[in-house]
């Protein structure tokens, strides 16, 4: 190249726009709710169910009971999380759009959590009634288990402040790709450390209350457990807010 020549222009191309990927309708992550919640419940009362035909032993029913719960709720989180988020849970919805709602997140709004929450009840009776049904048991018989007494509903308050604590932890450190397998482990360890065998959940409380069978819970102590399940949630976030509190930079 002479003296003369001048260098060709180099110009840096412009870096391309990031397109956020498009969100899932709400029908569709109100479905995967109503869907993921039903099978859950199924899996509990069904495994229940099996587990009491197979044992007279009631800690190898628990077990049977446990293990099945785990399996299959680290498969529905892991199938439908990039769905709806895999709440199954009226307290986690709550808590995310209180959390979105304080910190202008992008979790769920109040419009969602609203379709959320009733497809998570329903899609948890019809749960019920379909573990009832593939065992022959009748589709709807009120549970006659009573769990009103004070240190059922304290095992409550802690199940659901450590669930809450942990999808919010991993939420707050940049680790959801473990929930799938974190929730799952910490519900399995809790059907044993807490007195109540960690329902914290309430619409799969509610739909317990429709199968007299092993996981049944009996209506008249559903309001407990559905209280103490929001107070646990509240006890979740604050041990999250105090624990993983975010720094200003």
């Amino acid at each position: 190249m002479s003296a003369t020549e001048t260098a060709p222009e180099i110009t840096a191309e412009p870096a391309p726009a990031v397109v956020p990927a498009p969100r899932v309708p709400l029908t569709r992550r109100a479905a995967a709710e109503l869907v993921g919640t039903a099978a859950l419940v199924a899996i509990v009362i069904g495994s229940g169910i099996q587990a009491t035909e197979l044992s007279k032993d009631v800690g190898v029913q628990l077990l049977a009971n446990a293990i099945a719960t785990v399996f299959g709720l680290g498969v529905l989180i892991a199938l439908l999380g990039p769905v709806s988020g895999a709440h199954f849970n009226p307290v986690v919805t709550l808590a995310e759009w209180w959390t979105s709602r304080r910190e202008n997140g992008d979790g769920v709004t109040a419009r969602e959590a609203a379709a959320y929450i009733p497809a998570q009840t329903v899609g948890a009776i019809a749960g019920a009634i379909l573990a009832d049904a593939m065992f022959a048991e009748p589709l709807v018989k009120w549970s006659t288990h009573d769990r009103s007494a004070g240190h059922l509903l304290l095992g409550e308050v802690v199940a659901t402040a450590g669930l809450v604590l942990l999808i919010f932890g991993l939420a707050r450190t940049q680790r959801l790709h473990f929930a799938p397998v974190a929730v799952a482990s910490y519900i399995g360890a809790a059907y044993w450390f807490t007195s109540s065998t960690s329902f914290a959940n309430p619409a799969v409380t509610i739909g317990r209350a429709f199968s007299d069978t092993f996981a049944g819970i009996a209506p008249g102590s559903v309001p407990g457990f559905v209280g103490m399940q929001i107070v646990g949630g509240v006890v979740g976030l604050a041990l999250v807010a105090l624990i993983f509190a975010r720094t200003e930079k």
